[in-house]
């Protein structure tokens, strides 16, 4: 059984400046999605971050809720949470496929996502993978976009001869020239 598993767990994401991020949540189960929203916020709130929820219909809307979000907002990661159960239809590839892809998506565009859409068998696997006191799923999944607003705010502080941005002093003597011709 998966569940009696230990799995490494890295220790959690420390900011120097407040991190704002958006939950995107879709409450279809409502009582699955409101245990991972719970896991989520605690996650959060323990590294001293904000949130806004917003909640749509369904796990195919929460990537375009986070791209619009993107596009429209400040927010400096997001957090993926749903559920999707196999039903009697080829439905559920559909949803757990094209919302899974979409996020990648994002994320490959930079955005700051953990992923805490569930795609199970069953209703008893959503309940234990969504329950706070056991697989804390939404919680995992806000501390992977918080791991991953890190990792960004690491890097783009780190911009001095990185491939071919130039440094500041690089500025300054370009913008020197420009105003005295003959220096």
């Amino acid at each position: 059984m998966a569940g009696a598993e230990q799995h490494y767990i890295m220790p959690r994401a420390e900011f120097d400046a407040p991190v704002k991020i958006c939950i995107v949540i879709s409450p279809y189960y409502k009582d699955i999605a409101d245990n991972m929203l719970a896991g989520a916020k605690t996650e959060i709130e323990a590294a001293g971050g904000s949130f806004e929820v917003v909640e749509v219909p369904g796990a195919l809307e929460i990537p375009t809720a986070i791209g619009i979000a993107e596009r429209m907002s400040n927010f400096d990661g997001y957090v993926a949470l749903g559920c999707v159960i196999r039903g009697e239809t080829t439905h559920y590839d559909t949803v757990c496929n094209d919302s899974s892809r979409a996020i990648q998506l994002l994320g490959l565009q930079g955005l700051c996502i953990g992923n805490g859409i569930l795609t199970v068998e069953n209703r008893k696997q959503a309940e234990v993978r969504a329950d706070p006191a056991d697989q804390n799923k939404g919680g995992g999944a806000a501390a992977a976009a918080l791991h991953l607003v890190a990792l960004t705010r690491k890097w783009s502080a780190q911009r001095k001869g990185v491939g071919f941005v130039p440094d500041a002093e690089e500025y300054k003597l370009a913008g020197e020239l420009k105003d005295n011709p003959t220096a």
